[in-house]
């Protein structure tokens, strides 16, 4: 269930909001004149979210590719996966 508090909770309880979104690592919802205004969420949160939608991104990039027929070979690709491990 999501965390919904009022905006002079952002302000006033503070500590709560912020220790809630460190402890559970999911968003806080702040109203505005009893309306959704602004999602809360720690650092770590918003990285590790930012994180997947650019992983989603370039799996849509692959996708895309294999639709066009833009493909490699296996041992291509593990040459290339191995050079930006920085593995020989």
């Amino acid at each position: 269930m999501p965390e919904i508090r009022k905006s002079a909770d952002l302000r006033n309880k503070y500590g709560e909001i912020s220790e809630f979104c460190h402890n559970y690592r999911e968003p806080v919802f702040i109203t505005k004149n009893g309306r959704g205004d602004l999602a809360v969420m720690s650092i770590e949160t918003y990285k590790e979210i930012a994180g997947r939608l650019e992983l989603y991104k370039e799996l849509q990039v692959g996708i895309n590719q294999i639709k066009k027929g833009e493909t490699i070979s296996e041992e291509k690709m593990m040459k290339k996966i191995k050079k930006y491990a920085g593995i020989k």
